[in-house]
């Protein structure tokens, strides 16, 4: 049970980090809205790294931010939480693959197996919770801005990489709780072995008692 758990674990988590991988090189953070602005024949997106216009015809043009200093504190932010999320996703991905029951890479004392496992599924978690942080508050500043009637900017709502992100974030997240968890299933099942054993070396080692009329060989336990 702890293997078909850990590797779940392991199989969400990975998924939850390509999908975020995902969510970080797509353009559609952010989509104009007509409501409250000017109709245009164009439409509007961006996201952490570029803004782009795309005409009625399907012909987008893209400008990259010029400078990272002169860009709000909250996209700066982003990227940082997302790069981060994808690194600590590489890190753990890596360390998971070290500590599964079923891979006999790295490792081979099924302690070391066990840490290297619960460490690799603590770092998913904090990849989840690092995208989680950028994608929700990227959205909150759009909602902001959406609702706010003093702002005379171009209005925006939420793109498809945002919900992208928030489905990697969850799923990777899950999985690393999967991956924490299968390590009390592994120590269960260790304490019932050991209990086996003890039982038995127990039993093997109790006195034998011969009686005088059979040769029936008993221990001293038969006689309690």
């Amino acid at each position: 049970m702890s293997a078909a758990l850990e590797i779940t674990g392991f199989l969400l988590s990975l998924c939850g980090w390509l999908i975020v991988g995902a969510t970080l090189s797509n353009s559609y953070w952010k989509i104009s809205t007509i409501h409250g602005n000017v109709i245009t024949t164009s439409s509007l997106f961006e996201n952490l790294w570029k803004s782009c216009a795309e005409d009625s015809t399907g012909v987008s043009n893209c400008r990259k931010f010029d400078s990272i200093l002169a860009l709000p504190a909250y996209i700066q932010a982003c990227r940082a939480l997302m790069i981060i999320s994808i690194v600590l996703g590489l890190l753990a991905t890596v360390l998971s693959l070290f500590g599964l029951k079923c891979t006999q890479v790295g490792m081979s004392n099924e302690n070391t197996k066990v840490k290297i496992s619960v460490t690799g599924g603590a770092i998913f978690i904090l990849a989840g919770l690092s995208s989680m942080v950028a994608v929700s508050w990227y959205a909150a500043r759009i909602t902001a801005q959406f609702f706010d009637p003093l702002y005379g900017g171009t209005k925006y709502e939420l793109g498809d990489a945002l919900y992208l992100g928030w489905a990697g974030s969850i799923l990777s997240m899950l999985g690393g709780i999967f991956l924490t968890c299968s390590c009390k299933g592994r120590k269960r099942g260790k304490h019932s072995d050991r209990k086996y054993d003890y039982s038995a070396g127990q039993t093997a080692h109790q006195p034998r008692i011969y009686t005088k009329n059979s040769d029936t060989v008993r221990t001293a336990k038969d006689y309690v």
